[in-house]
């Protein structure tokens, strides 16, 4: 049996084993935010930083949004959990929330720690509250807290922020030279 599957392996085109390596390698995030980009220089910066990415075959990137409820964080954060349930990431997902006071990493470690193995067998999704922060059905789910810095950002700047700093994880865990 196992001299078969041996064979049959070495039968496959290189190609077809190098994409299903590829496959079962791709490491999966997702970004999660209430509220929409709608700012067009940061959309523009957001948009060069996700098409640099796709390029990449080591990593996919999608950015889901939800309709921010400003005066409503039990509705926002019920959109959220139902948002993660409709994409299926609940229960096998690593979330992170960003917050003020979460885990803070300089852009190399950040690298390292996305990039170990036990990270590379999840998805992983990073989850922005709207203004209120976090609700309750988000603060439920099992999570890390990951702030970018100690200093407090608007939304929408941390959002392009987290996708710069994803694009220089993996151009650092690659060796490119675009983190120095």
């Amino acid at each position: 049996m196992v001299m078969d599957q041996i064979q049959f392996l070495r039968r496959l085109p290189a190609v077809v084993i190098f994409n299903f390596l590829f496959l079962i390698s791709m490491i999966n995030y997702s970004v999660l935010t209430v509220g929409q980009l709608k700012d067009q220089n940061l959309k523009a910066i957001e948009d060069e930083f996700l098409k640099r990415l796709s390029s990449n075959s080591l990593f996919q990137l999608k950015i889901y949004e939800v309709k921010s409820q400003s005066e409503d964080l039990e509705k926002e954060s019920k959109d959220i959990h139902q948002k993660l349930f409709d994409l299926k990431l609940l229960g096998h997902s690593e979330i992170f929330l960003m917050k003020e006071n979460g885990l803070e990493f300089s852009s190399s470690s950040f690298s390292e720690f996305l990039f170990q193995d036990s990270m590379r067998q999840k998805h992983v999704v990073f989850i922005f509250g709207g203004a209120k922060g976090h609700g309750p059905h988000v603060l439920k789910l099992k999570h890390r807290s990951l702030s970018l810095s100690q200093m407090t950002f608007p939304h929408m700047v941390a959002r392009v922020l987290l996708v710069e700093q994803l694009y220089r994880a993996v151009c650092i865990h690659t060796k490119h030279p675009y983190h120095k």
